[in-house]
């Protein structure tokens, strides 16, 4: 009679769920189904640990490449160039015979980015500690880049934060941000021209974040779509039986 009782109170308990926990447990379940199985499959904790590796490997990789010298200026899709508002400052200045300063400012806004990537994996480290197995889930049903992208949402105003006073310091040491004030200056002194804005540390901060973000987003792909990028055994497992 007691386990009758017992068994009752537990089915009302569950029925007394509200609608959106029983849907996320339906599709979390579903989802598990998917990537586990009876023999040998795969615990909640092993997908976690999965994806927290496959986070570990694709932050050490792009920290790597964009804190090395010419790892933003070297490679095309992070480059950091004028910024968009100033690039008609570009233009003028090397229309009159600036372009030798035009470069070297472009040359010093990316060394600043580049020793400030060096400051990223601690706090991307930090950052996978708390992923939880409804974040795992979702990474390993998401997009190819949706691991970037929990990073980017749950880091990027700390990065933000650590980044600011050593791209400051980067490009005030390498002269940058004299660089632009003295070109900038000089292109608001033309006549006609719309005067632009010479403060630039807010833009090569986020710049360079963005920038990180993309080297990130490539190792992640590289994970998901190559079996010999799965450098470990539990990648091989994780992402190997989920079909990735």
């Amino acid at each position: 009679m007691e386990s009758k009782i017992l068994l009752v109170a537990f089915i009302m308990l569950i029925t007394s769920c509200t609608g959106e926990a029983q849907i996320n447990r339906t599709k979390l379940g579903k989802v598990l189904e998917k990537v586990t199985t009876p023999a040998g499959g795969l615990s909640e904790s092993e997908i976690v640990n999965g994806l927290k590796e496959a986070l570990r490997v694709g932050i050490s990789n792009g920290s790597a490449q964009a804190s090395q010298t010419d790892g933003y200026y070297k490679n095309a899709y992070i480059k950091i160039l004028f910024p968009p508002d100033a690039q008609r400052v570009e233009q003028r200045l090397r229309q009159i015979g600036l372009g030798n300063e035009v470069d070297r400012f472009i040359l010093s806004l990316n060394r600043a980015a580049e020793d400030a990537a060096k400051k990223s994996k601690p706090i991307f480290i930090d950052a996978i500690t708390t992923m939880t197995i409804n974040d795992a889930v979702g990474i390993l049903r998401g997009a190819d880049t949706s691991a970037t992208a929990y990073l980017r949402r749950t880091t990027n105003e700390e990065l933000y934060n650590s980044f600011y006073p050593v791209v400051d310091s980067t490009l005030n040491l390498n002269e940058a941000t004299r660089y632009y004030a003295d070109l900038v200056n000089t292109y608001n002194k033309l006549p006609f021209v719309q005067k632009v804005n010479p403060d630039l540390k807010q833009y090569a901060t986020q710049k360079a974040i963005d920038g990180l973000f993309v080297l990130i987003a490539e190792e992640e792909k590289k994970i998901r779509q190559d079996p010999a990028a799965r450098v470990s055994d539990i990648l091989r497992r994780v992402f190997g039986q989920a079909g990735q």
